[in-house]
């Protein structure tokens, strides 16, 4: 089987397993693309990308590229890959560069396409409601997320699973098919097929996507906070102050709890109870505004109140 020198472009944590996968197989990794050093924490310091990290780690050159641009393409080019390879690189791939490889580009996409193109395909998986999640490779095309497929695979959405564990999991697992698909394209069996069906869109989530409203059911408001969990963050207002919920589930026994009304806040055996429209989650862990992220319990003891509302 011929070894392909391949450019890797990526930028999160997620991309990272698969460049580790490819760095270790017989192909080259020649080059690195990932959005430059940005600014993290609370001093604001300029921090290179997790992909960044990793490439030097591995030895391999990186380039620095906001956007894919003239220049890039151009520094691509002198690396004369032979297959461009993504994984949430953060930018468009247009032409010349789409054509620049002689293989074209694939990508690795957390859903099983045309299901959730875009940018936060797990998320909002989860928000839906949705009893899978999956995972593509796909050609690069003008076109988002709209490629003819290489290889897909669904799993089964885990109980409570949160959009970080999720990626996290996906990320590690299905760099293996990334590897199929490239070693299949070296020896020249690659069959990459159209999408088939009725696509569903994933945008990027904002602020507002975490908040919390409090009259959907349990399972409703289950889903979104695990959707937006670790980012953007699911959130909810109390007495004029936001307070961010990093940790809940539904109560299990509601039903034997207090009645509450939705978004009502009360302590029961020990546990802090947010009313829904049909019973209650249980707030584990919180952080208002301002301080550190502590047991939901304790913050509402510090309140010193008996109940509270939430919207």
């Amino acid at each position: 089987m011929p070894h392909l020198r391949i450019v890797f472009a990526g930028t999160p944590a997620v991309a990272v397993p698969t460049l580790e996968r490819l760095h270790a197989s017989d192909h080259e990794v020649v080059g690195v693309v990932t959005r430059p050093p940005a600014p993290l924490g609370r001093k604001r310091v300029l921090t290179p990308s997790p992909v960044a990290e990793a490439a030097a780690r591995l030895g391999i050159p990186v380039i620095d590229a906001a956007r894919l641009d003239t220049e890039a393409t151009e520094r691509i080019a002198a690396l004369r890959p032979d297959l461009g390879v993504v994984v949430a690189y953060g930018g468009l791939v247009r032409e010349p560069l789409l054509s620049t490889p002689a293989h074209g580009w694939i990508n690795l996409h957390f859903s099983a396409l045309p299901a959730w193109r875009g940018a936060a395909p797990v998320q909002r998986a989860i928000i839906a409601g949705d009893a899978e999640l999956g995972a593509s490779v796909f050609r690069l095309v003008p076109e988002l997320d709209a490629g003819d497929v290489y290889a897909s695979r669904t799993r089964p959405l885990d109980p409570g699973e949160t959009a970080g564990a999720a990626l996290e999991s996906l990320a590690a697992t299905e760099a293996g098919l990334v590897l199929e698909v490239v070693d299949a394209i070296a020896a020249g069996t690659a069959i990459a097929t159209p999408q088939a069906g009725e696509p569903s869109f994933a945008p990027k989530l904002g602020i507002e996507d975490g908040r919390i409203d409090w009259t959907r059911s349990t399972a409703e408001i289950d889903a979104r906070i695990r959707g937006v969990t670790p980012e953007p963050g699911a959130h909810t207002e109390v007495d004029g102050t936001r307070l961010k919920v990093l940790d809940a589930a539904p109560a299990p026994d509601a039903a034997e709890a207090p009645r509450l009304g939705p978004g009502e806040l009360r302590l029961d055996r020990k546990r802090l109870l947010a009313g829904t429209a049909d019973g209650a989650m249980e707030l584990r862990r919180v952080q208002p505004a301002g301080r550190s992220a502590m047991p939901a319990a304790d913050w509402w003891r510090g309140l010193g109140v008996e109940r509270a509302d939430a919207r």
